[in-house]
C-alpha cells in the first residue's frame, strides 16, 4: 500500500509482479495506491499481482485504515474505487465497516451461484472445506470454457452453525488461493441467504473473521451491504525499484 497522493508514481504490470513476488519482492496479493480525488477523500487504485484491476473489499478496508494514519480522513471516509464511490466508518472496536455497492442480480448454475460484488464471483457450497483442493478445483472453474476469457473468482463455502460460514477463495489475477477475499466473502454471505442465513452473516476465513450485513430484496437483489472486519498495519518501509 503506497501513498501516491502526489500522483508521481506509476507501475507497469511487470513492476507490480516484482513487488508482489513472495520470494524476491515485498510479497503480496496486490498493490494499492492511495491517490487524491476531487470528489471524495481519496481514491483507491487497486492492482492484482498480475497488474489487472478490480475492486478489493479487504484492500479497501485496509486503505481506509491507511488513509486515517495519513490524516486524510478521521472516523468516516468517502472514497472512489474501481466500481464507484464507497463509504466507510472506523468503529470504536477497531473494525472498519465498509459500504459495498448494491447487488442487482444473483444467478444460479445448478446448485452454484454467480454474483458480482464489485468483482465477479462463483460460489459453491461444499463439505470438508479444511481439506478441500481449493487451488485445483478453483483453477478448473476459473479456466473452464464459461469463464476462461474474463476470469472469475471461485469461492468454496462450508455451512456452519450460528449463522456462520467458512470460506476459502481462489482469486483470478493472483491465480492462487488467498487467505481472505472481501468481495468474495460478501458474495458468499449473500448467496447463503438463499439457504436461510440472515444478516449479519459471520464468516471464518484463513486470514481472519469478518461479517457481512445486508438487506435482501426481490429476485436476487441486495441493498445496504456492509463488509465489516479489522485492519492493521503490519510493517512499513522504503523500496527502490
Amino acid at each position: 500500500m503506497i501513498d501516491n497522493r502526489s500522483g508521481d508514481l506509476s507501475f507497469s504490470s511487470a513492476q507490480i509482479g516484482r513487488l508482489c513476488d513472495r520470494r524476491f519482492g515485498v510479497g503480496a496479493d496486490g498493490l494499492i495506491l492511495i491517490e487524491s480525488d476531487p470528489s471524495a477523500n481519496f481514491n483507491v487504485n487497486y492492482y492484482n499481482s498480475d497488474g489487472s484491476q478490480s475492486l478489493c473489499g479487504n484492500g479497501s478496508r485496509a486503505a481506509v485504515h491507511f488513509a486515517s494514519l495519513l490524516g486524510v480522513t478521521n472516523g468516516r471516509a468517502r472514497f472512489s474505487a474501481y466500481d464507484g464511490l464507497h463509504e466507510a466508518e472506523l468503529l470504536s472496536s477497531g473494525e472498519i465497516r465498509l459500504r459495498m455497492n448494491d447487488v442487482t442480480g444473483l444467478k444460479t448454475i445448478g446448485s452454484d451461484f454467480l454474483i458480482d460484488t464489485g468483482s465477479p464471483h462463483f460460489v459453491r457450497i461444499v463439505t470438508g472445506l479444511a481439506d478441500y483442493p481449493v487451488v485445483e478445483e478453483g483453477r478448473s472453474i476459473r479456466y473452464s470454457e464459461s469463464f476462461r476469457k474474463n476470469g472469475i473468482n471461485v469461492n468454496f463455502v462450508e455451512l456452519l452453525d450460528a449463522n456462520t460460514i467458512f470460506v476459502r477463495t481462489y482469486e483470478r489475477g493472483v491465480e492462487n488461493e488467498t487467505l481472505s477475499c472481501g468481495t468474495g466473502v460478501t458474495a458468499c454471505a449473500l448467496a447463503v441467504s438463499l439457504h436461510g442465513y440472515t444478516s449479519p452473516v459471520f464468516i471464518k476465513s484463513r486470514g481472519g473473521d469478518l461479517s457481512v450485513e445486508f438487506k435482501a430484496g426481490q429476485s436476487g437483489t441486495f441493498q445496504d451491504i456492509f463488509l465489516i472486519g479489522p485492519a492493521k498495519m503490519v510493517y512499513e518501509g522504503d523500496l527502490e525499484l
